[in-house]
């Protein structure tokens, strides 16, 4: 029988959770929900002195904001807390502990300059990436190269010193990875992995295997970089006798910058103009602040849909998936193993969709701040008729003061390449006649005065395209957009024919 599926997004407090975090935190959310599981939110701050102040309300904000809903975490609780490493340090002594008595690990008292001193050695030597390993050990200052009583000694003094894994050597390491198959890695090629320093902290391998036991995590998805680190971990499920509660593993691919060479990092979105983050991060020590997807205008769905896509695919050609549509579908089977490429360009697509299932009274209201400190002073009635009209053609929403501002303000100027092409002598002739005949629309409304459009160029022999564009560029200054005649109805009589004596005068000057 299989065991509860239990999975936990367990990021380090070091700074904003960049959006690879993110896709790693909605992953594991899929498959809890869709295997009726636990999602866990664990600290893993274990490192303090890289720990940043505000850095984990940021990422319990984050997960908010995106809908992942927790069912154990730090302020959630649970039963396998507590949820920040750093509260768990007695914990891990007794594993500790266990490591040392049975050979799987060893005190090393090396200094910092005496590890710099045979790196640069083994370098001078010829290798490249010099390790503390089963071959350099004997050299070292560690409780195998020392008597027990110089090691007692050095412990009684108070020394500093590490517990190192005891890698052995010539043994093959090899688990199945749900995304990628069978892995082996070869012992020779492993370093002895700084366990746990005398501060009483673990470093991130040891914490992360024992909280995973002790919290019964049934499945690892994690990033691809914690590839390399996965053969130490199973390594010490082994050297602890848990080898039948080893997880299983599921290393997710890379998320890649537009250019699909390496990943994706703040210095991409800077170059290329888009958030990498979530949410907006504010560092006071440096006094910055950094826009992320939600104070740019992105809704959460929208966000959370594009992510989903960053490495998984349905099999089919749909691409519009709600949260619940994400879960019924999602399988770590259709995980791709190759890198994905961040697609900006889709992620603005993505909000489009989503904006447009909105009703106009919801865009409105998601665009209330940037309405009210415009100069708009048209009633709610109007602005709801004008988002009607522009819906289809926003990004964001308040690209509806943007890309709409023909319908609150008349033009200050004219699309420069309409003009060349479309305003001409005759075109003139023809906004002037349609004036006369605008004035004589009794009902001034869409239906009507596209009746009487349509009835001007019939009567005149006269193409669509070589009146329309005029009309428009007179009463919008712009060369294409939404249906002129719901525009004109929008604006009504008054207005579209100040706005056409205007162009009359302004472009012919111009």
């Amino acid at each position: 029988m299989s065991k509860p599926v239990r999975v936990r997004f367990a990021p380090s407090p070091t700074g904003p959770l960049h959006i690879g975090g993110v896709r790693t935190a909605l992953y594991n959310y899929l498959f809890a929900r869709k295997n009726n599981g636990k999602f866990i939110l664990r600290i893993e701050d274990t490192d303090q002195s890289r720990y940043v102040e505000g850095a984990e309300d940021y990422i319990l904000n984050s997960l908010k904001w995106c809908g992942f809903d927790l069912d154990e975490g730090p302020n959630v609780g649970g039963d396998f807390g507590p949820y920040r490493q750093s509260e768990r340090k007695e914990i891990y002594k007794e594993y500790v502990q266990k490591l040392l008595d049975s050979g799987n690990a060893y005190y090393a008292f090396d200094t910092e300059e005496e590890l710099e001193e045979m790196r640069k050695k083994m370098k001078e030597a010829g290798h490249p990436s010099p390790q503390y390993n089963n071959i350099t050990r004997s050299n070292m200052k560690n409780s195998l190269s020392l008597s027990k009583e110089d090691v007692q000694s050095r412990i009684n003094n108070g020394d500093k010193y590490v517990v190192r894994a005891n890698i052995p050597r010539n043994e093959v390491v090899k688990f199945e990875d749900k995304i990628r198959g069978w892995v082996s890695f070869n012992t020779n090629f492993l370093d002895d992995k700084v366990l746990y320093k005398s501060d009483g902290m673990p470093t991130y391998h040891l914490a992360n295997v024992v909280d995973d036991y002790l919290m019964n995590i049934s499945h690892v998805i994690r990033g691809e970089e914690w590839l390399p680190s996965a053969p130490l971990h199973v390594l010490l499920y082994k050297f602890l006798g848990l080898e039948e509660f080893v997880p299983v593993y599921c290393h997710l691919p890379l998320i890649l910058n537009p250019e699909g060479k390496g990943k994706l990092s703040k210095r991409d979105g800077d170059r290329l103009g888009f958030p990498v983050f979530p949410l907006e991060w504010k560092d006071s020590k440096q006094e910055i602040s950094i826009s992320g997807y939600k104070e740019s205008g992105f809704l959460p769905e929208a966000f959370v849909n594009m992510l989903a896509f960053l490495g998984w695919n349905p099999g089919d050609s749909k691409e519009i998936f709600s949260i619940k549509d994400l879960i019924n579908t999602f399988s770590l089977e259709r995980v791709n193993k190759s890198g994905a490429r961040y697609n900006f360009q889709k992620m603005l697509w993505y909000n489009q969709q989503y904006l447009r299932s909105k009703t106009d009274e919801e865009l409105v209201f998601m665009a209330k701040d940037f309405i009210s400190k415009s100069d708009i002073t048209h009633d709610d009635k109007y602005i709801l008729k004008a988002t009607s009209i522009i819906k289809e053609r926003i990004t964001f929403a308040h690209d509806i003061l943007s890309e709409g501002a023909f319908l609150f303000f008349p033009p200050q100027s004219y699309d420069e390449k309409t003009v060349r092409k479309k305003w001409n002598s005759e075109s003139i002739l023809h906004v002037n006649s349609l004036i006369e005949k605008i004035k004589q629309v009794n009902d001034f409304n869409a239906v009507n005065v596209e009746k009487m459009f349509h009835e001007y160029l019939k009567a005149n022999e006269v193409g669509f395209g070589k009146v329309m564009p005029a009309l428009r560029l007179a009463i919008t200054g712009l060369g294409m957009g939404p249906s002129m005649f719901l525009i004109m109805e929008l604006l009504g009589k008054k207005e579209v024919l100040s706005r056409l004596d205007n162009a009359l005068l302004n472009i012919v000057n111009g």
